[in-house]
This record gives structure tokens, sequence and C-alpha cells, in this order.
């Protein structure tokens, strides 16, 4: 992992601290987008799924109503042709009556609910069906107010069982277009899992990118300016010999460093001057020649050091050990709009009276002065975060400096935080998915072969709590047989990399007693990072009669 570390810092070392600050940002943009548009995949497969579900069901439902009415009216008039007397048939004929009503009602629901793949073949059906209530009326009317050998001579023809052979064809076909919507709908449901997982991989890269990115610009930025800092406090300490790091670097961090040293070379020979200014008045009169030039060198320095300050992405200000600012760059003064007067000589107290005169700070001033005197005085390192009125979150870096010395640098991270935002709300929302979703999930570490994590669903299928299972191995929990099953399998998955087809195996549960899981495995990492795991997908289908012969593991 350090290795991996050095390297990337060594790849980002190229960059200059705006471009590593812009491609965090962009980074962060175009992972928030890949996972908002996998969000909306998701919730539209699941959608399509229940609407597609739930038609499926209503349509079964109403092949087997509407065959069982048709049914119920074929035995009463059966009944009508068998009865001799006029009260059975009057009964018989009643009761063909209601059912050919209920007949009716249930097709006008049925007509609701067609959609265009079953429009053409119901619109056959419903018509076939009105020709049967029609003739089967005609059949109870003719028994009823005729005589039964009427009724019988009406509905004894072929037409009358053509017309039954059809509708029973017609049921049929239905049937068939209904489970073809059966058929979509798993289908549905099957890329709604996937997309599931498809979220959870994500949120783990976006959780490793942010990772790396707090790394990178502490051991890139942060870190440097800090060893800066240092070695500006030893060069006003008088140690004029104190190295300079981060000399050779080619962006602002090292243009910071190249001035810093030119201001030391200038120090240096100011106080070597200060000791030759002995002897003789001509020897005086050209040490003071000598001086004039270097304090001309010094100025040119000084203003390249002003220069490399006023570079840098962050704002910057000097104190000395009165809050009075020594030094300020033009980062400082955008973050807090400060006019022109506001310079290097003015006062802590006038800064902050600005920022509240134009609207920026609305908290006590003389309790947030009093606050930075204190740690002035007291010479304690420090970094916070502090909220403007308009928005802004500004991060800010406190070090002290030898004599009584104080450098702030402060920086806007509005964005950063923002973005830190919407990946903490996307992690709660994938491990709502995970926690919620119907297959079991298991996450194993890859050396030990121990469990590190189980969802909601797990816990159901093996019996146990999280708390019972994380932290064992496979043979602390299943019986011998099932635990060396497990581990075969997941050394199976250390050979072929990934297995992402399904893998079916039976195995007994010291719980739940002998079951019959479906397995989906994959890894995450691999022996050569820091992190390196197992996540099965765990399927029950104990019970399920199109399971076939034990074949893998789960776990």
């Amino acid at each position: 992992m350090k290795r991996m570390m050095a390297g990337l810092v060594g790849w980002t070392s190229d960059l200059s601290v705006a471009q590593k600050i812009y491609g965090i940002a962009a980074g962060l943009i175009v992972v928030t987008i890949v996972l908002m548009v996998m969000s909306i995949q998701s919730v539209r497969l699941q959608t399509g799924y229940r609407h597609l579900q739930a038609s499926s069901a209503q349509a079964a439902a109403n092949v087997s109503q509407a065959n069982g009415l048709i049914y119920a009216i074929v035995m009463e008039s059966r009944g009508i042709y068998m009865s001799t007397e006029r009260t059975k048939v009057k009964r018989y004929a009643d009761e063909l009556l209601k059912r050919s009503r209920e007949l009716a009602d249930a097709m006008e629901r049925w007509q609701k609910t067609v959609r265009a793949d079953d429009v053409e073949q119901f619109t056959a059906f419903k018509r076939r069906i009105d020709q049967f209530i029609d003739f089967r009326k005609e059949l109870a009317r003719r028994a009823v107010d005729v005589s039964p050998a009427a009724g019988r001579e009406w509905g004894d023809t072929d037409a009358n069982r053509a017309l039954r052979t059809q509708l029973s064809n017609d049921l049929e076909a239905l049937a068939r277009i209904y489970n073809e919507r059966i058929v979509e709908a798993a289908n549905l449901g099957d890329q709604g899992r996937y997309a599931a997982w498809y979220l959870f991989a994500l949120g783990l890269g976006a959780l490793i990118f942010a990772a790396l990115n707090v790394l990178v610009m502490r051991r890139s930025v942060v870190r440097p300016l800090h060893e800066i800092t240092e070695a500006t406090d030893r060069i006003a300490a008088g140690n004029v010999n104190s190295h300079i790091p981060h000399y050779a670097r080619a962006d602002e961090i090292g243009r910071l460093a190249y001035a810093v040293q030119n201001f030391r070379d200038a120090v240096s020979r100011n106080v070597e001057l200060e000791e030759l200014e002995v002897g003789t008045a001509k020897q005086r009169d050209a040490a003071m020649d000598e001086r004039d030039k270097f304090n001309d060198k010094y100025q040119a320095t000084k203003w390249q050091l002003t220069a490399a300050i006023n570079s840098m992405p962050q704002g910057l200000i000097m104190l000395d050990g009165k809050a009075q600012a020594l030094a300020l760059n033009d980062q400082y003064r955008k973050l807090y709009s400060l006019p022109v007067k506001i310079k290097a000589g003015s006062s802590l107290e006038e800064i902050l009276q600005h920022r509240v005169d134009s609207g920026l700070f609305d908290g006590d001033i003389m309790q947030y002065f009093a606050g930075i005197i204190d740690r002035i005085g007291k010479r304690q390192p420090t970094s916070y975060e502090i909220s403007l009125t308009d928005g802004r979150v500004i991060k800010i870096y406190e070090r002290p400096m030898d004599g009584g010395g104080w450098v702030s640098v402060q920086e806007d991270v509005t964005a950063q935080r923002k973005g830190q935002a919407i990946l903490e709300r996307t992690e709660e929302f994938l491990a709502a998915i995970v926690e919620n979703i119907p297959e079991g999930i298991l996450v194993k570490d890859a050396p030990n072969l121990r469990y590190l994590f189980v969802n909601k669903a797990a816990e159901e299928m093996i019996g146990m709590s999280r708390a019972q299972i994380m932290g064992k191995t496979p043979r602390e929990l299943f019986p011998e047989s099932a635990a060396e099953l497990i581990e075969r399998r997941d050394r199976q998955l250390l050979e072929r990399k990934q297995q992402l087809e399904t893998i079916v195996d039976t195995v007994d549960n010291p719980v739940k007693g002998r079951r019959t899981i479906a397995v989906r495995r994959l890894q995450i990492g691999g022996p050569e990072r820091e992190s390196h795991l197992f996540v099965s997908m765990v399927e029950d289908r104990t019970g399920q009669t199109d399971v076939a012969a034990p074949i893998e593991a789960a776990a």
C-alpha cells in the first residue's frame, strides 16, 4: 500500500496544485454523475418489474376466473338439459343467468387491464364470450318460457360446441401471452439486481477515490507547505544555512521554495556584510556599498517571494506577535474581498472588522480575535474550518513562527465539502439497498476466510445473527463437511479470479437444516493489495422443483 501511495504521489508530482484540485473536483463530479445515472436506471428497472409482475398476476387471475365461470355456465346448462320439472329448470336457469352476469362483469374488468400484446386476442375472445352469453340466455328463456325440450333443442347444436372449443383455444392463447409476461418480468428483476450490484461497486470505488484524494493532497500540498514554513521559521531565527525542502519541484510549491531559498541567501549575505562593517572608513564605505547592492537583491528576492505567495491557490497571511499583518497574498484578499487599504502593516482587528462590514462575519469579533491572540501566545498549531455567511466553507491551517510570528494558510473547500456530502448520501443509499435486497450478501476476508459483513437476508438464510457470524470462519459455523465444501469453493474462486455464473449446492445448516442454495461470487482487490475480499450473493432455493442436483457450495 505504501509503495502504491508513493507511486501515486510521484505520478502527480508533475502537476500543479491548481491542476490537482481541479482534477479531484472533476473526478468527484464524474463519479457523482455515474452514480446518479445508475440509480435512475435501477429505479426504472424496479418500477417496470413491479408493474409487469402485477399485470401478469392480474391477467392470470382473469384467465382463471373466466374459465371457471364458463365451466359453471356449461354445468348449469347441462342441469337444464337433464331436468324435466319446471321448478328445477327454473332454478338452473336463474343460476345460469347469474353466472352469465358475473362473466360479463369479469370481462369488463379484464378489458381495463388489456395491453398491446393481448388486445387482438382479447378482442376476439370477448366477442365470442358475448355470443356465448347471448346463446345461454336464449337457452334459459326457451327452457323456462317454452319447455325444457325446447331448451335442449336450442343448446344441442354443432355451433354451440364449436363456440365452446373456440373459447377454450382463446383461453390457452391468452395464457401463453401472460406466461411470456411473467418471463419478461423475471428478466427485469434480474436486471434490477445487477444494477444494484453495479451501484454497490461504484460506491466502493467512490469511497476509495475520495480517500486517495485526501492522501494525495496531504502529501503533495499540506505537508510541503508545513515543511517550507518550518524552514522559514529557522531562517527567521538566524539559521541561514537551513535546508529549503521541495526546491526541485516544478509547481507552485517549488516556486515558493525557490523564493524562500533566495530569501535565505539574501539574509545570509546581509549577515556577512554586517560582520564586515568594521575597520577603516574606506572598508566601511565599501561594505555599505556592498550591502546596498545586496539590499537591492533582497528587495528583488522579497518581490519574488511575494509573487510566489500570490501565485498560491490558497490564501496566506503572516502575523507578528501583536497580530499585525506581515504579509498577505492576493488569494487571501479574494477570499474575504479585502480592499486595497488592507495590506502588510494592517492589524488583524481591521481585517476582521472589514469582514463584519461586508457581511462575511456574523460572530463576536472580539472573542474571535482573542482566540487567535491566545493561540499566537501559546504557539499552538491548529487547523479548523469556518463557514462564511455567503455559504462558503474555509479550511484554515495555523502554524507559529519563531519570534512570536504566526502564519495561516486558508483554502476555499466548499466544493470538496459538497462532494463529501454527496458521497455520504450515496453511501447511505447503497447501504440501504444492500441491507434490503432479497439475496443474502456475505463479505469474506480472502487471506483468512473470515466473514466481515452479512446483510439481513444472509442472517435469515443462515439462521444466526451477524454478531454470531462476523469474525468467524466456515469451520466455526457449519458442520465439517459443509465447511470443507465452502472452503474448496473459495479456493476455486482464488484460482479463477472471478465467478459470475450461478452455482447451486446443498449444504447442512446447523440451524436451518439441509438447504439448497444458489451462489454467485466475485473478488474485490487481490493478493497484491491490502484489501482482498470475497463477495458472495446467495439465494435460498430450498423446495423449488426446478433446482438441479447439488453442484457447488455457498458462503
